[in-house]
């Protein structure tokens, strides 16, 4: 049975059981750009390649940050991908290339049915 609760999360994206968005910028430390855009990137294939991966996307910016995107169909799948040895061990070696706490962001798509949130990648 669907609630007017669960009618309205449906209809306005927010749907904490489809598909789960994660994003943000890594601001590298003075002279470990390099070394910081080898971590993130090293993640990409790997992490496109996991179930549930509907993008996943890394944006090097002006001013040096890097951002980065990912899409999940499920937050069972992202958890998924947050218990992978790739993804630890990037995890494991990124703070000493930050500076600062990385700024992360969680969402859920909105105004869009999941079959035209792009492509994988």
């Amino acid at each position: 049975m669907t609630t007017n609760q669960d009618t309205n999360a449906h209809a306005h994206g927010t749907d904490p059981t489809g598909p789960v968005a994660l994003y943000g910028f890594l601001t590298p430390k003075d002279g470990h750009r390099e070394q910081l855009r080898e971590l993130p990137a090293s993640l990409v294939e790997p992490s496109r390649s996991h179930a549930g991966n509907l993008v996943y996307r890394l944006h090097e910016q002006q001013d040096g940050r890097f951002f980065l995107y990912e899409l999940w169909a499920s937050r069972a799948d992202l958890a998924l991908h947050h218990g992978t040895a790739v993804l630890e061990d990037v995890l494991a070696r990124l703070p000493e290339h930050l500076a600062g706490a990385p700024e992360a962001h969680e969402g859920w798509l909105a105004g869009e049915p999941v079959s035209s949130a792009g492509t994988r990648g």
